[in-house]
């Protein structure tokens, strides 16, 4: 699930802006299938509350934006992703338990010894 692109906003979005300069024309449209790098996605509150340049012309979407449904693509990462951290044969990395050694602001200390 993608969030709205505008600072501080962290809604769903619904809806994707895109820009024909071209046209001088904004259109916000339903969400875009994937996210791209000159188009914006937004929550429905700022795609029902934007405007568009002076100038320019704003086409928006008749309707109402409806949230993304999961896709077969979600569903198939998400089952591969818990598969990958299922797996027997998967390498861990332990901590060093002898000597020491720091791992960001821990310290591990070796095991005391018996005398």
């Amino acid at each position: 699930m993608r969030r709205c692109s505008r600072t501080g906003c962290t809604e769903l979005a619904v809806a994707t802006l895109t820009y024909v300069y071209a046209d001088s024309t904004a259109v916000v449209g339903p969400l875009a299938t994937q996210a791209e790098p000159h188009s914006y996605d937004l929550c429905n509150a700022h795609a029902h509350r934007l405007t568009a340049p002076r100038g320019w012309e704003l086409v928006r979407f008749e309707g109402e934006f409806a949230p993304p449904q999961p896709s077969c693509d979600d569903l198939t990462a998400l089952a591969e992703a818990v598969r990958e951290a299922g797996r027997v044969d998967r390498p861990v990395e332990h901590p060093p338990t002898t000597g020491t050694g720091r791992r960001g602001h821990l310290r591990v200390l070796p095991t005391p010894t018996e005398k």
